[in-house]
């Protein structure tokens, strides 16, 4: 599947890759390309086991929002377009299968809160990342002032939104924004192990771990403690289930739907 502004590749084993290809544009983000990814999350869930977001050419991952659409939109035009960042963002969160973010080159403002939706991050060594709104004269607009924070802790997410700082791989990997730094030209083939691997295990348990740790941002303890028991319960019955138990006690690989 391609279009205009992206191209989607889904393997026999599941793994769904996302590249946004406006590589002359440093992959920004601009509405076309916002909507083509919104539909694109919805169409795709079906057959995706495990999903990869990345962009296209040897600079960017996603370079940002489109500033030149930005400049003049006024508050309602403004509201509008954050919505359809959030809409994003949103269906990466709670998109039903481990999401990683293949950061390849730039990943600022929109571009860098896209991967802080995405479940997991590798960056690659050439990796630059930022929340750098601040010198626009905005903030965040699609989830950072939230997602950061939860991920890296306050003073660490204040400190970058305020000063807008772009930062390497060494230093993203050290603050907690990614999972883990490796050699540019081994990026691809390290992600695509990774989504293969994830493919491969008992995919209704997976969607539901994503589930129960998205709640762990969301609820209190208490919560989050009664939604695990329910869903963890819920499993027992399920052909995974049955077949991971079985596999393990007859000392054998599973086989998993």
């Amino acid at each position: 599947m391609t279009t205009d502004t992206l191209t989607v590749e889904t393997t026999e084993a599941g793994v769904t890759t996302i590249t946004i290809d406006r590589p002359d544009k440093l992959n920004a983000l601009n509405v076309e390309t916002l909507e083509a990814l919104a539909e694109t999350l919805a169409s795709v869930q079906e057959d995706t086991r495990a999903l990869v977001l990345t962009g296209a050419g040897e600079k960017a991952f996603i370079a940002g929002a489109d500033i030149s659409y930005m400049q003049s939109l006024s508050v309602a035009e403004a509201q509008s377009y954050a919505a359809l960042g959030h809409r994003v963002a949103d269906a990466l969160e709670t998109f039903p299968a481990p999401t990683i973010a293949a950061v390849n080159g730039y990943a600022f403002g929109g571009g860098c809160e896209l991967a802080l939706a995405c479940g997991m991050r590798v960056a690659s060594e050439r990796a630059v990342l930022g929340q750098t709104e601040i010198d626009l004269g905005i903030i965040p607009g699609w989830g950072g002032s939230q997602r950061l924070p939860r991920l890296v802790g306050d003073e660490t997410a204040r400190r970058l939104i305020f000063f807008g700082d772009r930062i390497d791989a060494t230093d993203a990997y050290e603050h907690g924004i990614v999972g883990e730094v490796v050699a540019h030209d081994e990026l691809d083939s390290h992600v695509t192990e990774m989504a293969e691997t994830l493919a491969a295990k008992p995919r209704f348990a997976l969607a539901a771990a994503k589930e129960t740790l998205n709640m762990a941002h969301e609820a209190t303890l208490d919560a989050g403690l009664t939604y695990e028991k329910r869903v963890w319960s819920g499993l027992f019955g399920t052909h995974d289930q049955r077949e991971g138990m079985e596999a393990f006690v007859e000392k054998r690989d599973p086989e998993f739907e």
